[in-house]
């Protein structure tokens, strides 16, 4: 009997046990937390106008080029310019030692004279030996004087005459002979042809000049303006004139031709300039079109073959998505992705087209539409399908969101 109400005494322990433990068990059931909702940041998607420009790679060249050739060849006498100064369209550069010139001018003239004078003698014979043979052409007919005396008069009328000719086409050639000595005296100076800045002069005094020599003496450049030639892709020109015509972009009318510089030390220049022209060839070894700038140089910034990069604008879009970048990712693909809250707050993966980059937003061609609440914080705590609460991205970046804030506040409540 001892041992049966030992057995009792153990089977009521474990039945208040049981009923203790159902207790506890309930009560761990009541008083478990609720599920996590992470909380994100969102931008809502909203069209805007937004002016498209393109960079691009270019040099920049001399407005007018002269390169100074000597037209006549000499002994350079005397050079009157400083290297690297400013110079005026008619400036004297070089001279070229003009006494040979000056006496074959001297020759010349001489020459002209003395042809002047014999076709003087000429004119002056060609009348009596005229009337000679027609005195005996009257006499021969009535046999006054023999047929070989007339025949000799015409011959000697004939030779006259070709003698006078000849003496006029000698003082025409005497004066051609003239006008060439005088033109070559005249290039032995040498002049500017244009106004602008002067280079290094590859000749010194007494060096021998070349008629048309195929090193220049010196070259003259005018920089202010100053041409800059960019070089656009024949692909890209194709797709800036889709979008043209689909109306994607619009003309911005006379703003469309101007055009900003970046110099080489990522400064941007001060002076705006003009688009003027496109080439009308393809380039078939490099697949590019070049196009044609002026820029104002009053200070002569621009030097020509300097590097610079041109932005010029293609268009204006008026339902332009921009997107900020930090709510763009890339998938295992590679493709630019972006996460969006949807109606039932889930969020929902987007896969996106690109255009380029304006400042720190993506320009998004598709994958987006307006009114899309898109991601940009917190994205690390989310996946596809999983429940959200959103929060305007203003709110966050004033503070009231930060990466993990949502989760601390939760487990607070807890």
């Amino acid at each position: 009997m001892t041992f049966i109400k030992s057995a009792k005494d153990v089977f009521a322990a474990v039945v208040v046990v049981a009923a203790l433990s159902g207790v506890g068990c309930k009560r761990t059931e009541n008083a478990a937390p609720p599920a996590f909702i992470p909380e994100v940041a969102t931008v809502t998607v909203t069209p805007e106008r937004a002016v498209l420009t393109t960079e691009l790679p270019g040099r920049t060249s001399a407005y007018l080029v002269a390169e100074i050739r000597p037209q006549v060849s000499g002994v350079i006498q005397s050079r009157l310019f400083e290297e690297g100064s400013n110079v005026k369209k008619g400036d004297l550069l070089y001279q070229i030692d003009p006494a040979p010139f000056e006496a074959a001018l001297n020759q010349a003239k001489a020459a002209l004279a003395t042809a002047e004078a014999e076709l003087v003698t000429a004119e002056a014979n060609l009348p009596a030996i005229r009337s000679r043979a027609q005195r005996l052409k009257e006499l021969v007919a009535i046999n006054a004087v023999s047929q070989q005396d007339y025949d000799d008069a015409v011959a000697a009328l004939r030779q006259a005459e070709a003698n006078l000719a000849a003496r006029r086409a000698a003082v025409e050639v005497s004066r051609a002979a003239v006008e060439t000595a005088k033109v070559n005296l005249s290039y032995t100076p040498i002049r500017s042809p244009i106004t602008g800045r002067i280079g290094i002069s590859t000749v010194t005094v007494g060096a021998m000049a070349t008629a048309y020599q195929a090193t220049p003496l010196a070259v003259v450049q005018q920089l202010d303006p100053i041409y800059v030639d960019v070089v656009q892709s024949s692909a890209e020109l194709l797709r800036l004139r889709q979008r043209l015509e689909h109306g994607y972009l619009k003309q911005n009318g006379r703003v469309q031709n101007k055009v900003k510089l970046i110099l080489e030390d990522k400064t941007t220049y001060p002076h705006e300039g003009t688009l003027q022209t496109r080439d009308v060839t393809v380039d078939p070894t490099t697949g590019t079109v070049t196009l044609r700038m002026l820029f104002p140089n009053p200070n002569h910034v621009l030097l020509p073959g300097m590097f610079v990069r041109a932005i010029v604008q293609e268009g204006v879009s008026e339902q332009a998505i921009l997107v900020p970048q930090q709510g763009v990712t890339r998938n295992v693909k590679g493709l630019p992705v972006a996460w969006v809250v949807n109606s039932e707050n889930k969020v929902e993966e987007r896969v996106l087209e690109l255009d380029r980059a304006i400042g720190d937003k993506w320009l998004v061609t598709s994958g987006l539409n307006p009114g899309d609440r898109l991601i940009v914080e917190g994205m690390q705590k989310v996946r596809p399908g999983v429940p959200v609460k959103a929060v305007p991205f203003e709110v966050a970046s004033a503070g009231a969101f930060a990466p993990g804030q949502g989760q601390q506040q939760t487990e607070g409540r807890n």
